[in-house]
């Protein structure tokens, strides 16, 4: 029987890539006005030391902080330091103005509570703002619990933060579904840990090479996908 489905967060439940590209030009406008700075310059900085970040410190949760990337970048061009603090803010709170869950996120989440299946989120990054994406998206009151790695001290594909989702979960590894964008740190994570999992493939189908991993394009399957399972299922 399945007794909880997680969900990753970023490109899971909303879009990044489409939050990240309204918040970038905001942090550009910034930094030309208060800094004096070329946003493009400014920018390929960012990227070069979220690059370095990621590098040198991709094991634990501080490896997302956008408040470390602005630090870096403003120690390199001389900048005072405070702008960093800023320009965190600025970049999360632009991107919190944008986003929305993607179609059917509600309407499952709903329907997994009245099936008695308990729902939760399992998501690379800091606790404080993936809270915040999470009230935004207007999903908090519909979820039983969330870990973050930050929570777990350990980022994914780490076994440990799959495991804490079962255990706060109330129930075994193999009980619970896992959904998400990556297959890697997602679907491979959860499946190591002892999960069912699914790709999560808004833009199409999972390739052809990945004929083992089960995906689905939006969240009016997965319904389907989880009577599959409780089908299959044997204890």
């Amino acid at each position: 029987m399945l007794k909880a489905v997680i969900f990753d967060i970023d490109d899971t439940l909303y879009s990044y890539r489409a939050g990240n590209a309204s918040a970038l030009p905001r942090v550009g406008e910034y930094v030309r006005r208060e800094l004096g700075e070329d946003p493009e310059r400014f920018l390929a900085l960012y990227q070069r030391c979220m690059e370095e970040q990621l590098r040198g410190h991709s094991t634990v949760a501080g490896c997302h902080s956008r408040a470390i990337r602005f630090q870096m970048v403003l120690e390199r061009l001389g900048a005072p330091l405070y702008h960093a603090a800023v320009l965190n803010d600025l970049y999360w709170n632009s991107l919190l103005d944008v986003i929305e869950p993607f179609p059917g996120v509600k309407e499952v989440l709903r329907a997994l509570g009245e099936r008695g299946i308990r729902r939760g989120v399992g998501s690379d990054m800091t606790t404080d703002w993936q809270l915040k994406k999470l009230h935004r998206l207007g999903l908090l009151e519909e979820l039983d619990f969330v870990v973050t790695s930050e929570e777990a001290g350990v980022e994914k594909p780490d076994e440990g933060l799959f495991q804490l989702c079962a255990q706060k979960a109330g129930c075994e590894p193999e009980e619970c579904l896992f959904i998400g964008d990556n297959l890697r740190k997602d679907v491979r994570g959860a499946r190591n840990a002892g999960m069912h999992a699914l790709w999560f493939r808004p833009d199409g189908p999972g390739a052809a090479e990945e004929k083992d991993v089960k995906s689905i394009q939006g969240y009016l399957e997965l319904i389907d996908h989880i009577k599959q399972i409780e089908k299959e299922y044997v204890p």
